[in-house]
């Protein structure tokens, strides 16, 4: 049994909970996002009399990333996470296979130039962890090279904790009946059909193999520095709201470790 058996797919919301939280959440993420990047700050949040330009302190780089099954809502989740924010105010980066010429370096190369700063964020739709993924299963890399990219991943997240990046790791899971059904709707809705793969439908074929290489994946690069957020997604209500809560608690805690304030959520 493995980490991904023990997560509850039966987790449901209704859509009143999933509105009433995702509000909540959004209010708070916005709230959390200003201030990091220096747009207002804890001690004068709310105050209509502060003159426009008072600077405010700029917190440290918040950075969510995003792995999961093929059709598990990540998209869905990274639009509400991002849902009442300014979108001058976070950037959202995808990868997918390499190109030749990012294949001349290193392969964590491409990964290090949307880095958010100082005050800034980002999200990442797939991430480094397709070395030890997609690479893995699809004999794309030696197993030498992919299996030696556990240990320059733990140093890299390590680089970028240490500098005071809060980092934020999703592993949405999804059943594999739930896919099917999600599959099947895609592929018979001409406005989401451009959503599926001939590759999409292959991995599936596959899928005991990349469980296999899911939970070591976890198993090798959980820390107390950048755990795993393991999200049950047969839900897309319970993950959206699970994925903005789970944010917005790591941005507190991290905040509250670095010494770095943060206002009291509004009152609702």
């Amino acid at each position: 049994m493995g980490r991904l058996d023990d997560l509850d797919l039966t987790l449901k919301l209704s859509r009143k909970e999933q509105d009433v939280r995702l509000e909540a959440g959004q209010a708070r993420m916005q709230q959390l996002r200003l201030t990091l990047g220096g747009q207002t700050s804890a001690s004068q949040h709310g105050k209509r009399d502060d003159p426009v330009e008072q600077e405010h302190p700029i917190g440290p780089p918040l950075l969510v990333v995003f792995e999961g099954w093929d059709a598990s809502g990540k998209g869905g989740a990274i639009k509400r996470l991002t849902g009442a924010m300014d979108p001058r105010h976070y950037r959202v980066a995808e990868f997918a296979a390499p190109s030749p010429d990012e294949l001349r370096h290193h392969w964590l190369h491409r990964f290090w130039l949307p880095l958010p700063g100082r005050g800034g964020m980002a999200v990442y739709d797939r991430t480094w962890y397709g070395r030890v993924l997609v690479e893995r299963v699809e004999d794309l890399t030696p197993e030498l090279d992919w299996r030696r990219g556990y240990q320059e991943i733990r140093e890299f997240e390590r680089q970028l904790t240490d500098d005071g990046t809060i980092l934020v790791k999703f592993w949405l899971h999804i059943s594999d009946e739930e896919q099917l059904s999600r599959f099947e709707r895609r592929r018979d809705d001409p406005l989401k059909s451009w959503k599926l793969t001939a590759e999409d439908w292959r991995n599936r074929e596959k899928r005991e193999a990349y469980t296999e290489a899911v939970e070591e994946m976890v198993a090798e690069t959980d820390s107390g520095h950048a755990p795993w957020n393991l999200i049950p997604g047969d839900s897309k209500r319970w993950a959206r709201v699970a994925v903005l809560e789970t944010v917005i608690r790591r941005v507190e805690e991290r905040c509250e470790e670095l010494g770095f304030a943060l206002p009291e959520p509004l009152d609702p």
